[in-house]
């Protein structure tokens, strides 16, 4: 499944740190950061989640709820939550997806081959209320290092998605 802008963003039902999710259910009227990585317990994906964590009330200012995916379970995300909050000073509460047989991430082709065949690929999705994506950026796992995606780049990316909405075509500025 290749999915596109526009497109109605697949549902799913999963095991989260959180608990069991309903995606578009758990989505409700809010827009939604949904972001993966390859693995527990890594450099760049403990900075990013705890980055993720720290910006989670100016998430909340802006109705966006972030969602986090590995290709782990549930018991080795607690384990790493602790880790996170620990080295990253911060206390995550949004819910990590535990995806061990990597249903979703291939529903989100999140899995490609080129890179690995068990890990996801570093994959955003910004989804509006309406449960369509309104952008995605995928980069390969070891690209992380030197990459400048961060979830501080998601506030500008969800920003311009939101001026756009069914009535108005993106790139057309609302009136003021």
């Amino acid at each position: 499944m290749s999915l596109k802008l526009g497109d109605t963003a697949p549902n799913f039902q999963i095991a989260t740190t959180t608990g069991d999710i309903d995606f578009h259910q758990w989505a409700g009227e809010s827009w939604v950061f949904f972001f993966s990585h390859p693995a527990d317990f890594t450099p760049v994906c403990t900075t990013e989640m705890g980055r993720t964590a720290q910006l989670a009330p100016e998430f909340a200012k802006r109705n966006v709820k972030p969602l986090g995916l590995s290709t782990d379970t549930v018991e080795e995300h607690l384990k790493w939550i602790k880790d996170v909050d620990d080295t990253q000073h911060t206390t995550l509460e949004f819910p990590i997806v535990a995806d061990s047989e990597r249903k979703i991430a291939e529903m989100y082709d999140m899995i490609h081959p080129g890179q690995s065949s068990t890990a996801a690929v570093r994959s955003v999705f910004i989804i509006d209320p309406a449960k369509k994506i309104r952008l995605t950026m995928t980069y390969r796992c070891r690209w992380a290092a030197t990459s400048t995606r961060s979830c501080a780049s998601s506030t500008p990316c969800r920003r311009a998605t939101n001026t756009a909405s069914p009535r108005r075509p993106i790139g057309v500025r609302a009136k003021r």
